[in-house]
């Protein structure tokens, strides 16, 4: 038997503190630890495997699918938190846990900027976004993290690690490697005879569109969720910040012509295209009045960015005027970056009142990240409201117009007997209307433990069968983060929901900090350290 590494904990109360994460799903691990190196992410695996642990990777633990909690050994690489910009080279060399508010700050000080912006920004980890694909509302315009990762330093599932690098020859002594490009050909030629969903977002599944664009091992790591490999390394590109940005708010009478603005936006290459659905109105509106008409369908608040102040002031305002003729009601400009930010504003209203629901009503996240083809979204949204009427709930709908993704928070009174059911009636009805839709189950969040479940129904069989192949080169003894990307037998996609009373308690120092967490947003916090504080 091998000896455990001083840093991997087994005791109920570090497991714990693990066992959940900013989604439903608790799941207490069988033993933790937070490396500090490269070195020490090695040992946790080969002890891990020692063990017969499966290991889960995780960031911050801000993922809302359960792919950051498991029963095995959670590695936590929050500690890692380098980073080096390399200004020249218009790049920057970050550890996996440096939380991409860290990241933009020191590209920022450097005359730089990174573009990937999730709302989790300020405390998700750049190998969390990574890992998971992530976005965010300026996708629209700039892509999602794949695009930006230009190279991974990796820890096999042996124990072995490698840099890959876009452009360059992998490393055949690595023996994951060397089965990859064995196959590296014939893995192309059949990605790209793939049917995949004619949507503008998708972190479903594996990178297979831009694999078979690209040829290039980075874009099937981008996206895996720790099925492949862990990372412990990232190399990311950066840009140039615009110099000047505009914002503009438009509401409309009908989804069909808020989406017809969505286009007029994407026309007018607009970093982003956010969409508050009338859910959305509703919820905030008891909170404050808002600058729309009552009968409002749906807002879009439209980032423009420019040369200049006056390009971007000419840009919102022929935006503006377009928008009118395609029935926009209210169409209000935020030229300055305080009107901007007072338009902004109504986008992050809804949190505050969420976080003040009654105990017994919670707010999850378990149908909260599906896209659709453009087209689709008006009757996407429609289904989804028209699902939370048949099954007796309110919701809150909302999500990127410009990109057809839609993120949904079901409001679930957990008195109920029959919550679970409703939980589980809701999650299939969508995931049929997404099916038929022709879309994808994630655009941003990833599969985790529950979606990859349900990959059956929205993914071509051909794409499924080709994951089990790509899971086998690199992972043979399915030890990294089982479950995700490719269910095990018998998988089913609700297990322990944390919010259910009838599951056995959490010990009562573990419980304080998830909760401290989960209230403070402090998913960036050591949670060891914070377990230390609750003494």
């Amino acid at each position: 038997m091998r000896l455990a590494p001083s840093f991997v904990r087994t005791d109920l109360p570090a497991r714990a503190v693990y066992s959940e994460a900013a989604g439903i799903s608790r799941v207490i691990p069988r033993a933790v630890c937070v490396p500090g190196s490269l070195h020490d992410i090695v040992d946790a695996v080969n002890w891990a495997r020692s063990e017969s642990l499966p290991i889960i990777p995780r960031g911050s633990g801000s993922g809302m699918a359960g792919g950051a909690v498991g029963d095995g050994l959670i590695v936590d690489v929050s500690r890692l938190r380098e980073v080096d910009v390399d200004v020249h080279g218009a790049s920057a060399t970050a550890g996996p846990g440096v939380t991409r508010a860290a990241l933009d700050a020191a590209a920022r000080r450097a005359g730089l900027w990174f573009p990937v912006d999730p709302s989790s920004g300020a405390f998700c980890t750049v190998g969390g976004m990574a890992a998971a694909n992530a976005a965010g509302p300026r996708s629209l315009k700039h892509g999602a993290m794949r695009a930006w990762v230009e190279g991974c330093g990796c820890v096999f599932a042996d124990g072995t690690s490698a840099l890959v690098r876009r452009g360059a020859p992998v490393d055949t002594d690595v023996p994951a490697l060397a089965r990859f490009a064995a196959r590296i050909a014939e893995l192309r030629e059949r990605a790209e005879q793939l049917s995949l969903p004619a949507t503008r977002k998708d972190s479903c599944g594996y990178g297979w569109r831009q694999f078979a664009q690209s040829g290039e091992l980075v874009d099937l790591l981008v996206g895996s969720e720790g099925t492949l490999a862990i990372f412990a390394l990232l190399l990311v590109r950066l840009i140039t910040p615009p110099n000047a940005t505009a914002t503009i708010l438009a509401a409309f009478p009908s989804l069909e012509a808020a989406m017809a603005g969505a286009a007029l936006a994407r026309e007018a290459d607009a970093a982003a295209c956010e969409l508050l659905d009338r859910t959305f109105l509703q919820v905030a509106a008891t909170d404050r009045p808002l600058p729309i008409d009552a009968t409002s369908e749906a807002v879009l608040l439209v980032e423009l960015d420019a040369a200049d102040d006056a390009g971007a002031a000419s840009a919102a305002e022929s935006l503006g005027t377009a928008l009118r003729s395609a029935a926009a009601g209210t169409v209000l400009l935020g030229i300055d970056s305080e009107s901007a930010d007072a338009l902004w504003s109504l986008r992050h209203a809804v949190s505050p009142i969420l976080s003040r629901l009654p105990a017994h009503t919670q707010s999850m996240q378990f149908i909260e990240d599906c896209a659709v083809p453009p087209d689709a979204l008006p009757e996407f949204v429609r289904g989804l409201r028209a699902t939370l009427d048949r099954h007796g709930r309110r919701g809150v709908i909302f999500g990127h117009a410009g990109d057809a993704h839609v993120h949904v928070n079901p409001l679930i009174d957990i008195t109920r007997p029959d919550w679970r059911d409703t939980v589980a009636h809701i999650l299939d009805d969508v995931v049929e209307l997404t099916a038929r839709l022709g879309g994808t189950l994630t655009g941003e969040h990833g599969d985790g433990r529950l979606r990859t479940p349900l990959l059956h129904r929205v993914r071509d069989p051909a794409e499924l069968a080709l994951a089990r192949e790509l899971k086998e080169i690199f992972d043979p003894d399915v030890v990294l983060n089982p479950g995700v990307k490719v269910p095990l037998p018998g998988q089913t996609p609700l297990g322990d929901i944390k919010y259910d009373r009838d599951i056995a308690p959490l010990p009562e120092k573990a419980r304080r900090v998830l909760d401290r967490v989960a209230a403070e947003r402090a998913y960036d916090h050591n949670r060891l350290q914070l377990l230390e504080e609750e003494r």
